[in-house]
């Protein structure tokens, strides 16, 4: 189960730990189910997961599983439009929640940067505080999730 909060964001966020540093590639095979494939470079290390996630926007299933490169690069043939490219950057808050943040896609149309919050509860997710550097809150907004993004400004060009 993800419970989650969203917010797009103007500028990386200043004075906060950071806990990691990442390159993410993914793509979907499918919006509606989600089903995703993602790559993960972290300095010299790399991981390859397929993710599958339920409806809701707060509140969804999602069961993520590991996968060998050669499975993920077999998975990345058979999408429709390039990987999404996202730098991304994990914070560190108080009660040992973290903030990922993440610039999607950099200088490219509909580019945007957002940020989200993992939480272990949904009484959590409503009671938490959001530090001033996060901007508008679009957990419930319809056209913020990434797999709207894939749909609506992904280039088709391969």
């Amino acid at each position: 189960m993800e419970i989650e909060r969203k917010w797009l964001m103007k500028q990386k966020p200043q004075g906060l730990p950071v806990l990691e540093e990442a390159t993410l590639y993914q793509g979907y095979l499918s919006t509606h189910p989600t089903v995703r494939i993602r790559s993960k470079l972290c300095g010299e290390k790399s991981s390859w997961r397929l993710c599958i996630k339920g409806k809701g926007t707060l509140v969804r299933e999602e069961i993520e599983l590991e996968l060998p490169q050669e499975k993920f690069e077999a998975l990345s043939r058979l999408l429709t439009k390039p990987l999404i490219r996202k730098d991304y950057t994990v914070f560190a808050l108080p009660q040992g929640l973290r903030l990922e943040y993440s610039e999607v896609d950099t200088g490219k149309p509909g580019a945007f940067a957002y940020a989200e919050v993992e939480f272990d509860s949904v009484d959590a997710a409503h009671t938490f505080d959001p530090p001033a550097c996060l901007g508008r809150e679009v957990t419930e907004e319809p056209g913020w999730t990434m797999a709207d993004y894939w749909n609506r400004c992904a280039s088709t060009e391969n």
